[in-house]
């Protein structure tokens, strides 16, 4: 629940001494980032370039946007039920919003969302069914990618929003290109306990993204294979010793 999830985690992490992870926020945007790695490298496009669309201001919305912008993104428009998120907005706005409105949206863009994803590479939703019709999709930039992630109906309808996009990934498990929390959490915890780690930080979570990513082969990497199978037993070890080396050298 955000904002409370916010102060409740800042809280915690300002008082104890063990690591404090909230997986509805940092695991989502672990496995977010890593398709979207994967993805980036299938269109061939550098990821300071591109202009991504998030809707959803809550924990795992803030929580993306934050990630891409310490992996390079450079142009983001986050969406919440008010609109766009800009500097100076008054409405609907928390001083986690007014944050991330800070980072973001540097043309302090105020249209609709249809209008926003005009020249998008990237739409991410992690709000709620039904947002948006398949045709909205086709202003987007070249080979657009989408991961439209509400549960269990997503933003767009998969099957009919295929025909405009070049990657598409939900968070449903009879759809290719699942973004599972299980692919994180894990591997992030081991790699954390094996070198007793006393916080989770940014450099720990930007290494078990970039461990999921290189979890899918070269050769396997396709437009609906852009994360590994939550079943695949060497995901969890790669993230585990990628995190413990983070952890170490951070």
């Amino acid at each position: 629940s955000a904002p409370r999830c916010f102060e409740i985690e800042a809280r915690l992490r300002k008082s104890l001494d063990i690591p404090v992870f909230h997986d509805d926020q940092h695991g989502t945007a672990i496995v977010v980032l890593a398709a979207l790695f994967n993805a980036l490298r299938i269109v061939h496009k550098p990821i300071r370039r591109i202009k991504v669309v998030i809707t959803g201001a809550g924990a795992a919305g803030m929580a993306v946007a934050e990630m891409l912008l310490k992996a390079g993104v450079r142009h983001i428009i986050g969406f919440d039920r008010a609109g766009a998120l800009y500097r100076g907005r008054e409405n609907h706005m928390n001083p986690f919003k007014e944050r991330l409105a800070r980072l973001t949206n540097p043309e302090r863009f105020q249209g609709s969302l249809v209008e926003a994803l005009g020249g998008a590479d990237v739409f991410i939703g992690l709000s709620g069914p039904g947002l948006l019709e398949p045709k909205d999709l086709a202003p987007m930039a070249k080979d657009p990618i989408v991961f439209a992630l509400a549960n269990p109906d997503p933003e767009v309808d998969p099957d009919k929003a295929s025909r405009y996009v070049r990657i598409l990934a939900t968070g449903r498990s009879d759809y290719p290109n699942q973004i599972n929390n299980a692919l994180a959490f894990p591997g992030v915890f081991r790699g954390t306990l094996d070198v007793r780690a006393r916080q989770i930080n940014e450099a720990m979570k930007l290494a078990a993204a970039k461990a999921i990513a290189a979890a899918v082969a070269k050769d396997d990497l396709l437009e609906d294979i852009i994360v590994p199978s939550i079943f695949n037993p060497q995901v969890a070890n790669g993230v585990a010793a990628a995190v413990g080396r983070a952890a170490t050298q951070s």
